[in-house]
């Protein structure tokens, strides 16, 4: 699941591309469709040829509304930059650029909209020169540029291949076990209640947990959710959500908090950062200005701390420490945005070093700054987890490769986070930096142990009968590799959290039990085995007396043995026969069909079939019309 977002000036047709690509025009609000201009954010969706639904974020371009743009960029995967042919680059074309590239959104394509109103195309192509020149140096200076008509629909098989194309090489989301959605819309649907949207990260929600509302704290419960408008029991990371909120009132939820899980995060109102000041901002940034901070869908003001400068001059970098006015949640590693409150200005941007730090910087202390640095870079163990996250279930020798680390230094991370937790060993021996055992993530361990336990639930309760789920058809659902789907299964059931089989797995306290109606019919079906255990019911006969379901469980336990596609008997009664043929091989050598068929006194259909399925056990052998025993 992917999201992508548009971007540029004010009516060069951001909202009436996304319209002619869905079908939905994000524009919702009256005051929107009668100023025919995006105010708030609007959102929608569309299937790519290659089959992947994506998420569109449409954002206002009109220089008043730029805080709304801010609260929808955070949580995209891609861009689509929007230049009306007819009048190229525009001042809001380049802060929305500066602010995509402060929030490194790695990916997107420029589509120079309304070229069927232009009819010189010596003008298109000056416009593109253009283009080309402003994105010098930022992430989209090799990005295509697409021309298209939302009015005629020209170029827009392209755009959707060169979409689909951009998006495949993006990787989804890390599930980290610790979802959190900013809300950025809020709104109360008569008989439902409060809804909340907002774009999924860090993990997944499901249909009826607890959650809590940062900063407020406020508590609730998830009553739904949805996805583009689909009912869904769990929300996946990077999608487009929203949740039906059981519990709270409109009143008590606000733009820019977040969803998250009780216990998992906490909000602060001082950010240790780093920053860098755009190139063509009015003026420096000193030491004491009220700024504004855009943080996921949230804004508030904040105090300037510079630490170790005086002064920051257009196109530096520095540290900074913020004091804000309202709390907010923040993680180590976002993305954020600083603005001048008035005259409104984007300033800058850049990352969240320390949500928390512990006190007041001394401005001019070096040790602060070395400290903020060495974060910056991330310590061995976040650079080592950071690996391991990114790769999944891999190599230990993988994830040393992909952290960069030293060898002895990589070791010593890798036993430190095994010792402690944070990284899960699937093996029963010890694991070194330069071997091959497999290793994951602790967050990405419990989401799979979760996704387990779901499907086997599920799979108990469409086939309550069934012993378990054949462990084929579970490697097919969690897409692994075979020698890894092993480990993981056995890891499993090592601790107990489920029960393997040579072909099965289940959970521990799933037992096949027969209803008392269902009881009557096996008790029915073995009597007419008991009446003739040596010509008993075919297969056929015992689906119709008792189904297939209950044949197959008394199968699958041992109750009944099928020798062929038609023959089956009582395990007693084949066990019998067994030991009787084995006599009588041991007392004279060998024995025909016939006289296995007078020992029974049965018909030939029954000892042909017990005899062939003998041979098929490797215990006989067939010479011309006689069995022996085998070797």
């Amino acid at each position: 699941m992917h999201v992508i977002g548009t971007a540029g000036h004010v009516d060069h047709g951001k909202s009436t591309l996304i319209a002619a690509l869905t079908g939905i025009h994000p524009d919702r609000l009256k005051e929107e469709k009668e100023r025919e201009m995006t105010i708030d954010l609007g959102f929608a969706w569309l299937t790519l040829p290659g089959g992947e639904e994506v998420g569109i974020v449409d954002v206002p371009g009109h220089r008043d509304f730029i805080e709304n743009m801010l609260a929808g960029v955070g949580g995209i995967d891609a861009v689509l930059l929007v230049i009306a042919a007819d009048e190229g680059v525009m001042p809001q074309t380049r802060e929305h650029l500066a602010i995509l590239d402060l929030l490194q959104i790695k990916s997107g394509i420029v589509v120079l909209t309304k070229i069927d109103v232009v009819d010189d195309p010596e003008w298109l192509e000056l416009t593109e020169t253009e283009i080309r020149k402003i994105l010098q140096g930022t992430f989209l200076q090799d990005a295509p540029i697409l021309r298209v008509s939302s009015r005629t629909k020209a170029g827009f098989p392209e755009l959707l291949k060169q979409l689909g194309q951009l998006l495949q090489n993006i990787a989804p989301r890390l599930d980290l076990g610790r979802p959190r959605l900013p809300i950025d819309r809020i709104f109360s649907i008569a008989g439902f209640g409060t809804v909340v949207t907002g774009t999924l990260t860090d993990g997944n929600f499901r249909v009826g947990e607890e959650v809590e509302i940062l900063p407020s704290g406020v508590k609730a419960r998830i009553r739904g959710l949805q996805t583009h408008k689909k009912n869904e029991p769990t929300a996946v990371p990077g999608s487009r959500t929203a949740i039906n909120l059981a519990n709270v009132d409109m009143g008590q939820v606000w733009r820019g908090e977040v969803v998250a899980r009780p216990g998992h995060y906490s909000s602060t109102q001082r950010l240790d950062v780093h920053f860098r000041l755009l190139p063509d901002v009015s003026s420096s940034l000193h030491h004491h200005s009220a700024v504004k901070l855009f943080l996921g869908a949230s804004d508030t003001v904040a105090n300037v701390r510079l630490l170790g400068a005086e002064i920051l001059d257009p196109g530096e970098t520095g540290w900074l420490q913020l004091e804000l006015q309202q709390p907010v949640l923040a993680v180590r590693g976002d993305r954020y945005i600083l603005r001048r409150p008035s005259p409104g200005e984007t300033l800058g941007g850049g990352v969240i070093v320390d949500p928390f730090p512990k006190e007041r910087h001394k401005r001019f202390d070096e040790a602060v700054v070395k400290r903020l640095s060495a974060l910056m870079n991330g310590t061995p163990t976040e650079v080592f987890l950071q690996a391991s996250l990114a790769l999944g279930l891999a190599a230990a020798k993988d994830v040393v490769i992909r952290s960069r680390l030293e060898a002895r230094e990589a070791q010593k991370t890798l036993e430190e986070l095994l010792s402690s937790g944070q990284l899960v060993s699937l093996e029963d021996q010890p694991v070194g930096a330069d071997g091959s055992g497999v290793v994951v993530a602790q967050p990405q361990w419990l989401v799979l142990k979760e996704s387990i336990a779901m499907i086997l639930g599920v799979y108990h309760e469409t086939y309550p009968l069934r012993r378990g789920i054949p462990r084929e058809e579970l490697k097919s659902r969690l897409k692994l590799p075979l020698n890894i789907f092993n480990l993981v299964v056995h890891k499993l059931a090592l601790q107990g959290e489920l029960v393997e089989g040579p072909k099965w797995a289940a959970l521990p306290d799933h037992h096949v039990r027969f209803s008392p109606f269902q009881q009557v019919k096996v008790e029915r079906l073995m009597e007419m085995f008991a009446a003739a255990p040596f010509a008993p019911p075919t297969i056929k006969e015992c689906k119709a007396e008792v189904g297939e379901d209950i044949l197959n469980t008394l199968l699958e336990f041992g109750d009944l043995v099928a020798v062929s596609g038609e023959v089956v008997f009582r395990k007693t009664d084949y066990d019998l026969m067994q030991e009787k043929i084995l006599k009588v091989l041991h007392e004279k050598g060998r024995i025909t069909l016939a006289e296995a068929r007078d020992l029974f006194n049965t018909s030939r259909r029954y000892t042909q079939a017990l005899l062939e399925h003998l041979d098929a056990t490797g215990m006989t052998v067939r010479e011309g019309d006689f069995r022996k025993l085998k070797g």
